[in-house]
């Protein structure tokens, strides 16, 4: 028996994928690799070696493709096209690097980078129209229960997005209509014990119960009222008011667990972080290897002390890390105060000042990477001293450390670098450090390192 109810828990914790998330796994990565075959048998060229490397290494770094089913505008298209870029971008740089770029026609690879996006957002077009056609044909009468906050969020939700095939039956409370603060058009359809036979009157699909958690007693038993009736009950918690990184179900050990604040790098996007960090690192320091021999040179002729300062910061988890930089002063604080850089600080060397405007200063962090220390792109780590005094003022400061810290984040090529001279400074930094965490995609990560190629040059923050 309870060899049954674990195997229960199993089926209701794994819910299967929609098949609108299951063909957008697999459909962007298929509309690329499929472009290449026909661009290939057209210029009359063998599926060798290098055409299928190619193949592979493009169904590898977009698997899997971004769910934009329901998307329409000008939006969905530059989404695609920023995520095909950020993938075309890693690829020239391994051809270059391996030099078997010069094994394909130029004019089949401009063709293959420009069809493929405009073939992308064509499949999405088409399967957003026919997802929508059928879900227009399925408008099942739906009920909430519970009409405080959560239940009118429910319900404008219903009303915003009529492509989810849901139409608002009622909303059903034991209090009565002078407890809410209703907006206009909502109007409780009865209490709780009228909910049964609503249910079977109007054929009524789904049950959404919005009521607060604390009330469980009351969730109980009308869970057991509703046993009898064929709608399906789902439990829409009050979670608006916490601060959830990648929430999900889990299975511990047959018990349900609602993860709240969790690391979006597991399983398979754990391992394409990490090998996309390796590869990218690797080919990196290959070709970045005569710069940084300048480098150190320019360093050990700018002023007396080591090439290479290492500095300890705060990594994954709340580990002390040692990062490495290009020492760009003449100081090398590392102890409970490190004073910050200001805008034409004079323990900034002349060469310091250079490196440090180019970020070329940051370049020892792909050994960092290479290590496992840090990640080429996640949140910047802060020195340990300054750790200590920022989470002190910024809720959430902390989960930012989720995740392996990195040379560049989405933090600072949205303008967050430089001085931080005010909480709010670190306040606007940590909220786009939070954002990165919840909406990670190996898409978004390549078009942070093309926007960081693109601050290099013309970044007036940087000091």
């Amino acid at each position: 028996m309870l060899s049954e109810q674990r195997h229960l828990r199993q089926r209701f914790l794994a819910a299967p994928p929609s098949v609108a998330s299951a063909v957008a796994a697999v459909l962007e990565p298929l509309v690329a690799a499929l472009c290449l075959v026909v661009l290939l048998l057209l210029h009359h060229r063998p599926l060798d070696a290098p055409p299928v490397t190619l193949l592979v290494l493009t169904l590898v770094l977009m698997f899997p493709g971004i769910n934009r089913f329901g998307r329409t505008g000008v939006g969905v298209f530059l989404d695609i096209m920023l995520s095909w870029f950020g993938v075309v971008a890693v690829l020239l740089l391994a051809g270059y690097v391996t030099r078997s770029i010069d094994l394909f026609p130029v004019d089949l690879l401009y063709a293959w980078v420009v069809i493929t996006p405009v073939l992308q957002w064509a499949f999405v077009a088409l399967g957003t129209r026919i997802m929508r056609s059928r879900q227009a044909q399925q408008h099942a009468p739906v009920v909430i229960v519970g009409a405080g906050p959560q239940g009118v969020r429910m319900a404008q939700v219903l009303a915003d997005r009529p492509d989810l095939g849901r139409r608002l039956a009622g909303i059903f409370d034991d209090r009565s209509a002078s407890r809410f603060n209703l907006p206009a058009g909502l109007v409780l359809a009865g209490n709780l014990s009228q909910l049964p036979e609503f249910i079977e009157r109007h054929g009524v699909k789904d049950v959404y119960i919005t009521l607060p958690l604390l009330k469980q007693e009351r969730i109980q038993r009308l869970m057991a009222a509703l046993q009898n009736t064929t709608a399906s009950l789902h439990l829409v918690p009050d979670v608006f008011g916490l601060n959830i990184i990648q929430g999900r179900l889990e299975d511990l050990g047959g018990l349900p667990i609602v993860g709240l604040t969790l690391t979006p790098f597991t399983g398979l996007n754990g391992m394409l972080k990490r090998g996309s960090d390796v590869v990218l690192a690797g080919f990196i320091l290959l070709l970045i290897a005569p710069l940084l021999a300048v480098v150190a040179i320019g360093v050990r002729l700018s002023s007396p002390g080591p090439i290479i300062f290492r500095q300890r910061r705060t990594g994954l988890d709340g580990e002390i890390i040692e990062v490495y930089k290009f020492r760009s002063m003449t100081v090398q604080e590392n102890g409970p105060e490190v004073r910050q850089a200001t805008r034409d600080d004079p323990r900034v060397t002349r060469f310091g000042a250079f490196i440090r405007r180019t970020s070329i200063d940051e370049l020892p962090q792909f050994i960092n990477v290479l290590q496992g220390r840090m990640s080429i792109v996640g949140p910047r780590p802060h020195a340990v001293a300054h750790n200590l005094a920022y989470r002190e003022y910024v809720a959430a400061y902390m989960a930012r450390h989720k995740v392996k810290p990195g040379i560049t984040g989405w933090a600072q090529v949205n303008g967050c670098r430089g001085e931080i001279s005010a909480v709010e400074d670190i306040s606007r930094r940590v909220e786009y450090d939070l954002e990165y965490l919840r909406n990670w995609s190996l898409a978004l990560d390549f078009l942070i390192i093309a926007r960081t190629v693109r601050l290099v040059f013309k970044d007036q923050r940087a000091y």
